[in-house]
C-alpha cells in the first residue's frame, strides 16, 4: 500500500489533494478520493511512547541524585595524588571529567524524555486530526456513488455538476486535513529520530570496546575536546566521534599483542587526554603502526591550542545566546583560509570540499597539510601551497576540467561522476563508509534524505552536497548537526549553520552568499 513511511504518506496525500482539486469529472474525483483514502493513518501508540518518556525521566532523576550529585561533591575536594594508570593525569582532573560525564548523562536522559513526550503528543495530535478527516473523505466518496458509464460521463447536467463541486469541497477539506496530520506525524518522527540518533552517537564511552582500556581511559578519551576546560562549547567539539570510537576499538582489538602493547605504551606516555584521543582518531582513520608512531612523535608535548590549530579545520561555536548562528566563521590556519585555490575563486570546489572533509576525519592527513613534512611548521604560506597542491591532485583524480588552452589552466569544475569517485576514494578509508550519490530533485527528496544525512554527521562522517543557482553549481560539505541546524563548510573558506527547513526548501543562500541555494545532490555514507 502507498505511504508506508511518514515522508511518503505526506507526499502521497499532497498529491491526492492536488488530484481532488484538479479532477475534471466525477470518475476522476472518485479516483482522487480513493487515492487519499488509501494512505494509511498515522501510526504509533501515544500511551506506549509516553510510558517510555516517563522511564527516561526517572533515569534522569536517578542519575542526577545518585551519580551526578555525589561526583560533584567529590570534585569540589582537593585531590592531588596521581591517578594510577593514566599518565600525566591527576585524580582531580579525572573527577572533573567524571562530573562532566555524569551531567551529560542526566542531560541526555532528560533530552530523551522531552523528545519522547513531544513525539507522543504529536502522534496523538496527528491521529485525532486524521480520523475525522478520513471520515469526511469516506462521506464524500459515498455521496458520489458508483462511477459514471461512458455516456454518463459525456453529458453532465447542471445539478450533477453542482453536486460534484459540493462533494469536491468536502473531499478537499478532508484531504487537506489528512495531509496536515501526515505532516505533523512526519515532522515529529524525523525530529525524534534525529534527536535520539544524536543521543546514541554521543554515548561515547560505551562505544569504546578496545582491549587494554580501563573504564577511566574510556571516559577521559570519550570526552576529550579541542576546546579548554571552561569553554561552554567544549561538548560540541569532542575529538572522537562515534565512528572514531567504534573503528579505533575494532582496529585495536585486531592488533597483534606486540602492536597493542606498543600502542598502549604511546597512550600511557601521552601528555594529555587530547594527545591520546588524536592517536585513537588516527588509528580509526586506518593508519599503520609506523605512521602512528611518527604522528605521536609530532604531536607529543604539544599544547591543546597547537593540537586544535593543526588537527581540526573546524570548530563549532555558539553565539552569545548559546545558539548556532548563521554568521560565517572563517576556517583558517595561520591567517590562510581552507579555501579552494587559496582564495576561494578557483573552480576546484569538489576537490576542495573533499580535502576539507578528509582533514576533519583524519588528523594525520590534516597535519601533513598544516605541519608539513616534519609536522611542526607554522607557516601559513607553506600551508596554502600544500593545500592547493592537494586540491589539484584530487581534482585531477576526478578528471576535473581545467581552463585555458588545451586545459592547462586552473581547475574549472568537475562532473557528477568525478565527484562520486573522489568522494568515495578520499573518504572511504578514513571513515570506513562507502559514499553513494543520491539525487535531490525536490523538497520531498531532500526531506527524505535528512535522517540519513543527520545520522551520518552525528556519528562523525561528513556528507558532501551539491547546490545550484544562477551562478551554476557548487560543492559543499555538511560537517555537523545540532538540533534542527546543520553545519556546512563552503570551500570559499568559511563554515556556517543553516536550518533543516532551509535545506529542504532550497534556501541555502546563507551558506552560499545567496548565489547557489538549492541542494540537488548528496553523497551519503553507508
Amino acid at each position: 500500500m502507498a505511504g508506508e513511511d511518514t515522508t511518503t504518506r505526506r507526499a502521497e496525500l499532497l498529491a491526492a489533494l492536488h488530484d481532488i482539486e484538479g479532477a475534471d469529472s466525477k470518475n476522476d474525483l472518485i479516483v482522487a478520493i480513493d487515492r487519499a483514502l488509501a494512505v494509511p493513518a498515522p501510526m504509533g501508540d501515544p500511551d506506549t511512547i509516553e510510558s517510555a518518556a516517563r522511564a527516561y525521566g526517572k533515569a534522569a532523576d536517578h542519575c542526577r541524585h545518585e551519580v551526578e550529585a555525589p561526583v560533584e561533591q567529590v570534585s569540589d575536594k582537593e585531590l592531588k595524588q596521581s591517578w594510577e594508570g593514566m599518565a600525566s593525569l591527576t585524580a582531580q582532573g579525572v573527577i572533573k571529567a567524571a562530573a562532566r560525564t555524569a551531567q551529560q548523562m542526566s542531560e541526555a536522559f532528560d533530552v530523551g524524555r522531552k523528545v519522547l513526550h513531544r513525539l507522543a503528543d504529536n502522534v496523538d495530535k496527528a491521529q485525532k486530526k486524521d480520523k475525522p478527516a478520513s471520515e469526511a473523505l469516506i462521506r464524500a466518496r459515498t455521496l458520489l456513488g458508483g462511477e459514471d458509464g461512458f455516456f454518463d460521463d459525456m453529458v453532465e447536467k447542471d445539478a450533477e455538476e453542482a453536486e460534484k463541486e459540493r462533494v469536491r469541497g468536502i473531499a478537499k477539506v478532508g484531504a487537506a486535513e489528512r495531509r496536515e496530520a501526515a505532516q505533523i506525524a512526519d515532522d515529529a518522527a524525523r525530529a525524534a529520530a534525529r534527536d535520539l540518533n544524536k543521543l546514541a552517537a554521543e554515548a561515547g564511552a560505551g562505544k569504546m570496546t578496545g582491549k587494554g582500556l580501563s573504564a577511566v581511559d574510556k571516559m577521559m578519551l570519550a570526552e576529550a575536546s579541542t576546546l579548554g576546560e571552561n569553554n561552554s562549547d567544549r561538548k560540541y567539539n569532542e575529538i572522537l566521534t562515534a565512528n572514531d570510537l567504534e573503528r579505533s576499538s575494532a582496529r585495536l582489538n585486531r592488533m597483534s599483542p606486540a602492536e597493542r602493547a606498543e600502542f598502549q605504551r604511546m597512550l600511557d606516555e601521552a601528555d594529555s587526554p587530547e594527545q591520546q584521543a588524536y592517536l585513537l582518531k588516527a588509528l580509526a582513520a586506518g593508519h599503520g603502526m609506523k605512521t602512528l608512531q611518527d604522528f605521536n612523535e609530532d604531536i607529543d608535548g604539544k599544547s591543546e591550542a597547537w593540537l586544535q590549530r593543526h588537527l581540526d579545520p573546524v570548530v563549532a561555536e555558539t553565539d552569545s545566546n548559546g545558539k548556532f548562528g548563521t554568521h560565517e566563521q572563517s576556517n583558517v590556519f595561520q591567517g590562510k583560509e581552507w579555501a579552494q585555490g587559496g582564495d576561494g575563486n578557483e573552480g576546484s570546489c569538489v576537490a576542495s570540499s573533499t580535502v576539507h572533509a578528509r582533514a576533519m576525519v583524519d588528523p594525520v592527513y590534516a597535519l601533513e597539510l598544516t605541519g608539513g613534512p616534519d609536522g611542526n611548521e607554522e607557516s601559513g604560506e607553506a600551508f596554502q601551497r600544500r593545500l592547493i597542491d592537494e586540491q589539484h591532485r584530487v581534482h585531477e583524480d576526478g578528471d576535473g576540467v581545467n581552463s585555458g588552452l588545451f586545459g592547462t589552466g586552473p581547475p574549472e569544475g568537475m562532473d557528477d561522476e568525478g565527484w562520486s569517485e573522489v568522494a568515495d576514494n578520499e573518504l572511504n578509508s578514513p571513515t570506513g563508509a562507502d559514499y553513494e550519490r543520491q539525487d535531490l530533485g525536490s523538497a520531498n527528496a531532500r526531506r527524505g534524505a535528512l535522517p540519513e544525512i543527520e545520522q551520518a554527521v552525528a556519528e562523525g562522517r561528513p556528507v558532501p552536497i551539491k547546490t545550484v543557482g544562477p551562478d551554476g553549481a557548487h560543492a559543499l560539505v555538511i560537517t555537523a548537526q545540532e538540533g534542527s541546524m546543520l553545519q556546512v563548510h563552503n570551500p570559499w573558506g568559511f563554515t556556517t549553520w543553516v536550518s533543516e527547513d532551509d535545506f529542504v526548501d532550497g534556501k541555502l543562500g546563507g551558506a552560499t552568499r545567496d548565489r547557489l541555494p538549492e541542494a540537488t545532490g548528496v553523497h551519503i555514507p553507508r
